[in-house]
Parts: C-alpha cells; structure tokens; sequence
C-alpha cells in the first residue's frame, strides 16, 4: 500500500481534479499521500530538551491549527481526513509540559484529533489504525 513517509508539500483536497482546499502546513506523514489523504499523522517528540519552552507550545499549537482546518473542512466540505498525533519524550512531557498535556486532551475532546500515541504505542497502536483505513 502506498504511504509517505516523510511529505514535502502540503496537504491537499481535490475535488472532480480540482483544487478544493489546501492545508496551512506540512505533515510529518499521509496516507496514501498528500493528495486527498484518508489518514495524516505529527510526531512530536522533543529529546534532551533542558526547558520547557516555545518550540513545544509551537508543536502543540500547529496541531490545533490542522485538527480546526479538517474540521472545517469537514463541516463544510463533508471531507474528513484522520489526523493522528504522535508524541515521545516522557521527560519533557510529563516532567515539564503537563499543562500541554492538558491540551492535547482538550484537543481529543473537541474533536480536532483523532488519536494520540503515546511513546511506544506507535508500535502497538499503530496496526491498528492502520487497518481501519
């Protein structure tokens, strides 16, 4: 099955091959590609980070930012796209960003992801998914 890995341009709806709506940014994953995906993915993993600072509250931010774009899209389109956050790193997280924590399950609630993976759950979680797409 085809996959991308590693997008180099953004996310892209089309609709009868014409451009319905671009998204703000580049993701770190797409399936099948960026073209009218069914499923997207973040990685958000911040190692030997020494403060908690703005490049996380950044990550966190451009997640919301992608969850409202889909949802809207979804709203007004009837175009839903899966998007999946993936985050490591348990010191940074749960040392010093329990309130980014705090967020990222604000944004489960509100519908603006669809699942988050935590650490090694990329390994047992992700099959999944997988599947369901």
């Amino acid at each position: 099955m085809s996959v991308n890995y590693n997008p180099t341009n953004l996310t892209a709806v089309t609709r009868n091959g014409m451009p319905l709506r671009t998204m703000s940014r580049r993701v770190d994953g797409a399936y099948p590609g960026v073209v009218n995906p069914s499923a997207i993915w973040e990685v958000k993993e911040y190692y030997y980070t020494t403060s908690f600072g703005s490049r996380i509250a950044d990550g966190v931010y451009e997640t919301l930012l992608d969850g409202m774009e889909i949802a809207e899209m979804s709203k007004a389109e009837g175009v839903h796209i899966l998007h999946y956050l993936i985050i490591d790193a348990r010191d940074t997280w749960w040392g010093m960003g329990k309130s980014y924590l705090c967020r990222i399950v604000d944004m489960l609630n509100m519908g603006y992801v669809d699942e988050v993976l935590f650490g090694r759950e990329v390994i047992t979680e992700r099959p999944r998914l997988v599947r369901s797409w």
